[in-house]
């Protein structure tokens, strides 16, 4: 039986980065995963999956080496952000104004989970189980050892932590009997890749309506149309699972009836759809196992910020325990890895409540309030104090700064 100090249960990229930065802390890590990430090929089709990686998560991901590597591969980077319900309401964020040189990079998630794991088969100190599936675990506190026994499909190990990083039907978080809290939004997400007339572009924006958001996010590569995009459609059920049976050519048909003339004339080459659903952990430890990402917290997609939670989430924890050590605490006490959640809940809590303020202050019918969601974007694109600080403010906070 192998001990470590601490087993990652969950190879994903939140699970991936959390430990490459505790092995960065000299602990010996092993990381329990089903499924390896395919190797990356020029000629592969750009994946479904992508995600708007933030600044601070681009800092994380050069911190432990990854997020270069996916740069060479394939990213796009966007340096402006389109909001708007009305054409004169339209409301657009740029990087200029809190001096970057962008606000983020759409990337293919297997391409980032790919990368990290590169990096851990470089470490020494990391060691995959993979593919392996975690069957139990066990905190038996009468051994007075404190340590963590998990048993996998072919193996058993122990560890003095348990994080789960294992998404959103976190199998940690089910047998340590972790509550969740949460609803249903009775709506569901198409997303599509298309190319698109337009070539590569800098901006990504996303169009309100009484049914849900229209989105586009640029993606890398130039296509015989021009450049290449992914759609992101929310809307009912019921419409969505009209829309996902139809073929691409009638697809487009129906895209370009309710997507604006911004996306230009396009080619559907791929379509995937989801459930919008929210879940907040009841509390994200227990004894000396941790929840990260979306085991802890998933969020409505609709500004992009669910991986970048998982990130901060990451960065956190490697404070704390970087911290405790450098005190000469015992890292691994529950006492000090209650901190992590003391730092991270807040915060997350609040990306949660603004996202569902959102997304219903825009699907409200009352023309009152359309009136007053439309004034306030006109108001802070218009208003210079407004524009300047609100603004400013939210793109900073966005972008992890």
């Amino acid at each position: 039986m192998e001990h470590f100090d601490c087993v990652v249960v969950g190879g994903g990229m939140v699970g991936a980065a959390s430990a490459l930065t505790i092995a960065q802390l000299g602990l010996k890590v092993a990381v329990v995963e089903k499924f390896p990430p395919k190797d990356f090929s020029a000629e592969q089709p750009l994946d479904l999956r992508v995600s708007a990686i933030s600044l601070a998560s681009q800092n994380l991901l050069n911190q432990v080496g990854a997020w270069q590597q996916v740069q060479q591969w394939r990213s796009c980077p966007y340096k402006r952000l389109g909001v708007w319900e009305h054409e004169r309401a339209y409301t657009e964020f740029n990087a200029d104004n809190i001096e970057q040189s962008h606000l983020g990079d759409i990337a293919e998630n297997r391409l980032i989970q790919l990368a990290l794991w590169q990096r851990m088969e470089s470490m020494s100190n990391i060691h995959t189980y993979c593919p392996e599936s975690l069957l139990s675990l066990n905190q038996d506190d009468n051994t007075g050892d404190n340590k963590v026994t998990l048993t996998l499909s072919n193996s058993v190990i122990t560890a003095k932590l348990v994080i789960g990083a294992d998404g959103a039907q976190s199998k940690v978080r089910q047998m340590s009997a972790i509550g969740m809290t949460g609803w249903d939004y009775q709506q569901s997400a198409m997303l599509i890749n298309i190319e698109t007339s337009l070539c590569q572009q800098d901006i990504t924006w996303q169009k309100f309506s009484p049914t849900g958001p229209v989105a586009f996010l640029p993606l890398p590569g130039e296509s015989s149309l021009g450049g290449y995009a992914s759609l992101v459609w929310y809307h009912q059920r019921d419409e969505i699972t009209r829309l996902a049976a139809l073929s691409n050519s009638q697809l487009e048909h129906e895209i370009l009836k309710c997507f604006p003339k911004q996306l230009g004339n396009i080619k559907v080459l791929s379509k995937g759809d989801f459930s919008l659903t929210r879940r907040h952990a009841n509390t994200y430890q227990h004894k000396r196992i941790l929840l990260l990402g979306d085991a802890a917290h998933t969020i409505n997609p609709m500004a992009g910020q669910g991986v970048n939670l998982g990130f901060k989430d990451v960065l956190a924890l490697q404070h704390v325990i970087a911290e405790a050590i450098s005190h000469g605490e015992a890292w691994h006490d529950e006492v000090v890895l209650a901190r992590y959640e003391k730092m991270r809940r807040k915060d997350n809590l609040l990306m949660m409540s603004t996202m569902d303020a959102l997304y219903v202050g825009f699907s409200h019918p009352s023309p009152l309030i359309k009136a007053a969601r439309n004034l306030a974007l006109l108001a802070v694109n218009k208003v210079p104090v407004l524009n300047t600080s609100i603004k400013n403010k939210a793109l900073a906070y966005a972008c992890g700064l």
